[in-house]
């Protein structure tokens, strides 16, 4: 069979699985085939014959850091690649089709369907999605935010968090207290729109991290904020104190970044996207907005277990937010039998809302030190939802910036690969 060239290239219409099959199997990079196994998956407690699921292993999507469309570059703990969603998009759905992702984090699987001329649905307990999310379905221009953002008073804030300052310079600490006060004041009074919407993701964004363009010292990565207590550590072992930044120089200079490659063209594609967009708060166990039937793909992440404290991660965002990220019940399970039930819930209500021949791409990650791998806790859940596994596809890659800079070394700790278990509801 001939190779298949240097990527797999995006396809025009839907394709049968077998065809799918067919091309991960002549898939070669860098000179390397694709790896294949076969995996038998039977139920507890049943004596229905074994499923029997072919396994791919490549690195089927480029390792880079910032190849997708501008839009992507928002920081969330343990979000994937916008090249993953993609992949099953160009490969399972057309344009128009319902695109859904029932724990949706930052956004990316309905951010990426929206600019591939899919239907975004998104949902996730945690309020703090959709402030990451809704923004980028439908941003704003440059001069509007320029504007909006000359027309605010950040000299003077009610409310002055003193213990922030081991993050902040005093003057930045008001400016960020001054324009959280404005939004929810806007919030509150039903006032708020496209563009205030969009200043507080961006400011979100901005909170924390470990270069100029954050409003912060130097500190642990934008998608993880330390205590003040572990700050201030951080602050006398690194002999540092919080410089001056403008809060609207760098959300003006983020807000470029994000929209650069927002041009005519993709704001066209994002209107047209999102005209029909379903963003969803609340638990992935039950969603009635959405009608049975009305999803053609569902690609989605759900926590690792225990390996992602997601509330402690985002406190700072959720303070800005007027979110207690710890009143927010997100899934946080020690034993995989735990996992395994709640996402069997899960996977009962994406069956019901997915199309008769409609797939489920399920990433999932091996934790304790690879010692668990995911994707054979979750087949059998998928098997008692009533999908039929058709196949798993691992994409296999060298770690990237976020792991390098804790001193991760790729396939010794963490999670080293994309595990993705395709599901499809009977036709």
């Amino acid at each position: 069979m001939p190779t298949i060239p240097r990527r797999l290239s995006p396809i025009s219409s839907p394709l049968p699985d077998q065809d799918v099959v067919r091309e991960l199997r002549a898939f070669q990079w860098n000179g390397q085939p694709t790896k294949r196994s076969i995996t038998s998956v039977g139920l507890a407690r049943t004596k229905s014959r074994p499923a029997v699921v072919e396994t791919f292993v490549n690195e089927f999507w480029t390792s880079k850091q910032r190849a997708a469309h501008s839009l992507h570059e928002v920081s969330y703990r343990a979000c994937f690649k916008p090249q993953l969603p993609r992949f099953f998009i160009d490969r399972f759905t057309k344009p128009g089709d319902v695109v859904y992702d029932p724990f949706m984090g930052r956004g990316t699987t309905v951010v990426e369907a929206a600019l591939a001329g899919r239907a975004p649905a998104g949902c996730d307990i945690n309020p703090l999605s959709a402030v990451l999310a809704r923004p980028r379905l439908s941003p704003p221009t440059i001069e509007d935010v320029d504007a909006r953002l000359a027309s605010l008073n950040l000299s003077h804030a009610v409310s002055y968090p003193q213990e922030l300052e081991v993050f902040y310079h005093p003057d930045t600490l008001r400016e960020i207290c001054a324009l959280r006060e404005y939004l929810m004041t806007r919030e509150r009074s039903g006032a708020i729109d496209a563009v205030d919407r969009w200043i507080r993701m961006v400011a979100v964004n901005r909170l924390t991290g470990h270069s100029p363009g954050f409003f912060s010292v130097y500190t642990l990565p934008p998608n993880q904020a330390t205590s003040v207590s572990s700050q201030v550590r951080i602050n006398a072992r690194r002999r540092q104190t919080p410089p001056r930044r403008e809060v609207r120089t760098l959300i003006a200079a983020k807000t470029r970044s994000l929209l650069s490659d927002c041009d005519s063209d993709t704001r066209k594609t994002l209107l047209r996207s999102t005209q029909r967009a379903r963003l969803l708060t609340g638990s992935a166990h039950a969603t009635p907005q959405l009608a049975s039937g009305s999803v053609t793909l569902v690609v989605t992440s759900p926590p690792f277990l225990d390996v992602v404290n997601y509330a402690a991660d985002n406190w700072l965002r959720g303070w800005f937010c007027g979110i207690d990220t710890s009143a927010v019940e997100i899934s946080i399970h020690r034993k995989v039998e735990e996992w395994q039930r709640e996402m069997t819930q899960v996977l009962r209500e994406v069956a019901r809302v997915l199309r008769p021949g409609g797939h489920v791409a399920f990433e999932v990650g091996e934790v304790r030190g690879g010692a668990v791998k995911l994707e054979e806790a979750v087949l059998p859940c998928g098997i008692t939802a009533g999908l039929e596994p058709r196949m798993v596809v691992i994409n296999a890659q060298q770690f990237t910036k976020t792991a390098n800079c804790w001193g991760v070394r790729n396939n010794s700790k963490g999670t080293n690969t994309n595990r993705i278990v395709v599901f499809r509801r009977p036709s």
